[in-house]
Order: C-alpha cells, then sequence, then structure tokens
C-alpha cells in the first residue's frame, strides 16, 4: 500500500524515526530499508519492506514504548491519525492487518 507513496520520507542509516518516552502522533510505514526498535538501548525487533512501526501511537496517548532506528537507507511513509482514520474507512482490511501486527508483537513479546 505504501510502496510507491509520494510522500515518502528518505533516511540515512542511523537515523531515530523516534524516540522511547516521546509523544507519538504517527506511525511509519517501512517502503524500504531496515528499522529496528530497540527498548533500554537493548534491540526488540528489526523490521523491512511492508512492515510497520509506532502503531501504538494512534491507537492511545501513552509515550512511545521503544525506539526506532533506520539500520540502513530507507524510505519510509509517515502515516498521522487523520491519514490513519482514512485508511481505516477506506480500506477496512488496513485496520485488521494493523491489529495483526500487535497481536503477533503482544503474543512475542509475552513469549
Amino acid at each position: 500500500m505504501f510502496r510507491h507513496a509520494r510522500d515518502a520520507e528518505e533516511l540515512e542509516p542511523g537515523t531515530v524515526l523516534f524516540r522511547e518516552g516521546d509523544r507519538g502522533d504517527a506511525m511509519f510505514a517501512i517502503a524500504e530499508g531496515r528499522v529496528e526498535l530497540s527498548h533500554a538501548g537493548v534491540i526488540i525487533d528489526d523490521f523491512g519492506p511492508g512492515s510497520i512501526v509506532g502503531e501504538m501511537a494512534l491507537i492511545d496517548e501513552a509515550p512511545r514504548s521503544a525506539t526506532a532506528t533506520a539500520t540502513t537507507a530507507a524510505r519510509v511513509v509517515r502515516v498521522d491519525k487523520e491519514h490513519f482514520n482514512y485508511l481505516v474507512q477506506e480500506h477496512p482490511t488496513f485496520a485488521l492487518q494493523v491489529m495483526t501486527v500487535m497481536a503477533e508483537r503482544l503474543r512475542r513479546a509475552n513469549g
């Protein structure tokens, strides 16, 4: 869905998308490259094209629970709450995909 987005941001390796503890106002869809999530300085996971990070910011108002950093050159698409709501209304399966991602991550964290 985001692979050919015209508003994608180009990131250099080491670019921080968001930091643990920050106020979250958007999620990011990874169109190209790799982004890792870390918590308290420990790498939690690494994500590539087709993945999303920071989605919890669109569900609740809690501070970010992790830091997201580009580990390679990357292209990401920022999805704010207004864009997210539009996508959910126009593409209901998008909401299911986001919920699936959240459920998988929760199960992995609890496992």
